[in-house]
């Protein structure tokens, strides 16, 4: 018996896992290089968050571009670093459920008047002994699922990261649009003042002069209070604090690229390359296996083998007599034939295979919701930036050279001036759009949380009314 148990341990215990040297990194690490052409890094030791520091106080010394965002995120955040340790989490149990169970070693002594009895017992579950392989099988799946569960966190984080940094820019920008918008619209309420004075204009006139001056007024208070709150929301997804919240923005988004994307088979390119589906196409493969295991063990799911040992003393004589032998317990399905616990795994597995089936239906609409939603934004960005600010620009000059011909009076000019700055805060809204659609199409395609879609608020100047005497 004890040749036979050497013989099983050993067996056993050369299918064991092993903890391994990365936590279970590797994947994770692959997926941010691939994907998102960044470092990944878990900050367990003073070291590792060291190096971190010096990599995240480098990219802040110059002004921030996205990219950079997305790095300082990804070492930087803690909450993400809370998902690598769900990961780590993940390992321990891959390990345990790797390892066989420990035997039970009991002992029992009993003393009369003339007889000493000493029983040993070592207990063993066989049936866990042989269903070892299959559940440190599936434990190796969870884990695969909780590495693909830290990248898809990690993709999220970046996508959220480079949202917020769009929009905090897109407001910067804004903010410096309707700054020039208000002080052009003071000039024009304390010119209307002066001529109403005079009897230049009539109240009319003037109101409506003195009016746009206080919307534009508040609308520029909104949104620096916007700016400010989108500035808030960038720190807190790059888990900055301290001196490092002056870190620099600049103050105009990045110039649209040069021409749009062409992903001719999104659809299958988003099936392939997600990660949610791949979280599901393994939960698919636990279940079966555990689908198999609960139809294996239905009517058995109790075997135990016990070696026993027994001394027997005589007090008398001093004689001792011992026997061996072994115990075997088990379970007989008189009431439960396991038809319980099969139905349940089956339906279980069978709801694995709908959702699977539904969630690939649905990344495909979505990878052709975002693909279109960012070829519509780049042509309404490019339109603004090729077409209306042109010729914003045109009627512009064409109307200071009437106004310094004495054809047109000064409140015609400031008029064209306020729909210009319309014009100009409509292209920042549409050219944020497109950034952000452009971050929900590489969402649809690899995974990191839905897309949410580029519609944004717009920011609109107050249209006021031309000087009518």
């Amino acid at each position: 018996m004890r040749s036979g148990i050497a013989i099983g341990c050993g067996l056993f215990l050369s299918a064991c896992q092993t903890f391994s040297p990365d936590g279970g990194m590797s994947l994770v690490e692959d997926i941010a290089g691939r994907e998102l052409n960044k470092t990944v890094a878990t900050l367990s030791t003073p070291e590792q968050t060291a190096t971190a520091r010096g990599k995240v106080t480098g990219l802040l010394r110059r002004p921030l571009n996205a990219d950079a965002a997305v790095q300082i995120a990804l070492l930087n955040n803690r909450g993400l670093q809370a998902a690598y340790n769900e990961l780590a989490l993940a390992e321990a149990a891959m390990v345990q459920a790797s390892i066989p169970p420990n035997p039970t070693f009991s002992i029992e002594r009993l003393s009369g008047p003339h007889e000493i009895e000493i029983e040993k017992r070592i207990i063993g579950n066989i049936l866990s002994l042989a269903t070892l392989p299959l559940r440190a099988d599936i434990a190796a799946d969870r884990f695969r699922q909780a590495q693909l569960r830290a990248a898809e966190e990690t993709l999220r984080v970046a996508a959220e990261t480079r949202r917020a940094y769009y929009r905090a820019v897109a407001t910067r920008q804004l903010s410096g649009s309707l700054t020039q918008a208000k002080t052009a619209a003071e000039i024009a309420s304390k010119l209307a003042k002066r001529l109403g004075e005079t009897g230049g204009i009539n109240k009319l006139d003037q109101a409506r002069e003195h009016v746009f001056y206080a919307e534009i007024t508040g609308q520029l208070a909104m949104v620096r209070q916007r700016a400010a709150s989108e500035r808030e929301r960038l720190v807190r997804l790059m888990g900055l604090w301290g001196q490092d919240v002056d870190f620099r923005l600049p103050s105009a988004l990045p110039a649209l690229p040069g021409r749009a994307l062409a992903v001719p088979a999104i659809e299958a390119d988003a099936v392939r390359r997600r990660v949610d589906l791949q979280i599901a196409r393994l939960e698919l493969d636990a279940l079966a296996k555990s689908y198999g295991l609960t139809s294996a063990t239905r009517f058995v799911n109790l075997l135990e083998l016990s070696g026993v040992s027994k001394t027997v003393k005589d007090r008398e004589t001093g004689a001792r007599t011992r026997d061996r032998g072994f115990e075997l317990e088990f379970q007989i399905p008189i009431f439960d034939f396991g038809e319980v616990r099969v139905r349940q795994a089956e339906h279980t597995y069978m709801q694995a295979v709908n959702r699977l089936i539904e969630k690939a239906v649905n990344v495909r609409s979505e990878a052709r919701d975002a693909y279109r939603t960012y070829r519509s934004s780049y042509d309404i960005a490019g339109h603004y930036s090729r077409e209306v600010l042109p010729l914003r620009q045109i009627i512009s000059d064409e109307m200071l050279l009437r106004y310094n011909a004495m054809q047109i009076d000064v409140f015609a000019l400031l008029a064209e001036a306020r729909q210009r700055i319309n014009a100009n805060v409509a292209a920042v809204d549409a050219k944020r759009d497109f950034w952000l659609a452009s971050v929900d199409l590489g969402v649809a395609v690899v995974g990191g949380g839905a897309p949410v879609g580029a519609g944004e608020s717009r920011t609109t100047v107050a249209a006021g009314g031309e000087a009518g005497h």
